[in-house]
């Protein structure tokens, strides 16, 4: 039996962005599990709960002792950190891997927010601002085992506004938090890492080994 992955977009995506994501982790033996999120016009916190309703149907129909495992990009890896932070566990957690995450906050939600009117409507974008994040509270979970991959390929036009190494959305500084068991950096784009072979090779081996 494939042990199962909940597979979680980013910011103004759905779940079909994750699809390729699924077919690379389902070569290296993982049942994806694709979910789609309100993550435009929501905040994070919002999504969550929507995300924890999902998971409840999710796990229904999970075997005795049988594990989830939870991977997402950019956004998606905040809510997933919301998520194990703020519910009690009814299932038996496996491991984590946050991809292209902006753990630490996102400079360029920061600049957004200049243009109220922008930031206004586009709340899960505002939720993305380092102070807005700080407010979450995010823990580094003790006792669970969470990696993450950042990339530094700074191949589109809004990472110019970046002085620090980044994927053209997020820093690679804000993707590192403390509390990491492992963390790994690839030259892809934030647009592309999380459709690349490699990508979900590393993934798979943090899955199985806890490191990548």
């Amino acid at each position: 039996m494939n042990e199962k992955v909940i597979l979680v977009h980013g910011y103004n995506k759905d779940k079909s962005d994750m699809s390729v994501l699924k077919s690379n982790l389902e070569k290296e033996g993982y049942q994806g599990i694709l979910v789609d999120l309100p993550l435009r016009f929501e905040e994070v916190k919002a999504a969550t709960k929507i995300f924890a309703k999902k998971i409840k149907k999710i796990i229904i129909n999970l075997e005795r002792e049988e594990e989830l495992n939870f991977v997402g990009h950019s956004t998606g890896g905040l809510v997933i950190r919301n998520f194990l932070d703020n519910r009690k566990l009814r299932f038996k957690l496996g491991r984590v891997v946050l991809i292209a995450t902006p753990n630490q906050g996102s400079r360029l939600a920061e600049i957004a927010s200049i243009i109220k009117p922008f930031t206004y409507l586009f709340k899960t974008l505002d939720s993305l601002q380092p102070a807005r994040i700080k407010e979450l509270g995010l823990s580094s979970f003790k006792g669970v085992e969470v990696g993450a991959i950042a990339g530094n390929k700074n191949n589109l036009f809004l990472g110019t506004l970046l002085k620090e190494e980044n994927d053209g959305r997020v820093r690679v500084d804000s993707v590192r938090y403390e509390g990491l068991s492992d963390f790994i950096i690839l030259p892809y784009g934030h647009k592309e890492i999380h459709h690349q072979g490699k990508t979900a090779k590393v993934a798979a081996d943090f899955l199985r080994e806890g490191k990548f």
